[in-house]
């Protein structure tokens, strides 16, 4: 989604990948931010915390009529249908953030 989004191309690679696996950590409710994921991605949680916010934001209120193709496709169990996750309560995603 963020490749359709100009505001995310100044956005490094590295960080908007691990942005994106700490956005689904924390959906998924499967952890947070390890010192083995800081020290392979080089990121703190805390370096990550704004980034995350915006692609939660961007899931949230993205319009789905443009990527029908794409929702269909990743809400295939084979893609352990992703698509159909609900973003996070904004003041829940903080909450978690914070705990990270």
């Amino acid at each position: 989604m963020t490749l359709q989004e100009y505001d995310y191309a100044r956005e490094s690679p590295s960080k908007l990948a691990a942005s994106c696996l700490l956005l689904a950590l924390t959906m998924k409710k499967l952890g947070g931010w390890t010192p083995t994921l800081e020290y392979y991605s080089g990121y703190s949680a805390q370096d990550l915390h704004p980034l995350v916010k915006r692609l939660n934001f961007l899931l949230t209120y993205q319009p789905r009529s443009k990527l029908n193709t794409v929702h269909k496709k990743y809400s295939h169990r084979v893609f352990f249908e992703v698509a159909k996750l609900t973003p996070m309560d904004m003041l829940k995603l903080e909450k978690a953030l914070t705990s990270c």
